[in-house]
């Protein structure tokens, strides 16, 4: 797969983890294997994905009072990660 193909499998996945279909934990296992996209990238945005896909895990462990950060916050931000990767491999 392409970088560009593997961006687009991740939006989709992307899609099912907004909308519930798609745990966190399943979102970010899956994610993490995408390295031909990965590759192609600077490595500070693998650094990045990786930090947020820490977070999102550990947001699934608890409840949204009792963590530290906001899951919606962290889709957010991953929303962005890949708005800036595509228009990064564009």
């Amino acid at each position: 797969m392409t970088p560009s193909t593997q961006l687009d499998s991740l939006s989709a996945l992307f899609e099912h983890l907004r909308d519930g279909s798609l745990s966190p934990h399943e979102f970010s296992r899956q994610a993490r294997l995408f390295e031909s996209l990965l590759s192609a990238l600077p490595s500070a945005f693998r650094e990045v994905l990786s930090q947020l896909l820490d977070r999102l895990e550990s947001s699934a462990l608890f409840s949204e009072e009792s963590c530290s950060f906001s899951q919606q916050g962290l889709i957010d931000h991953l929303q962005v990660w890949i708005d800036k990767a595509r228009g990064r491999l564009a």
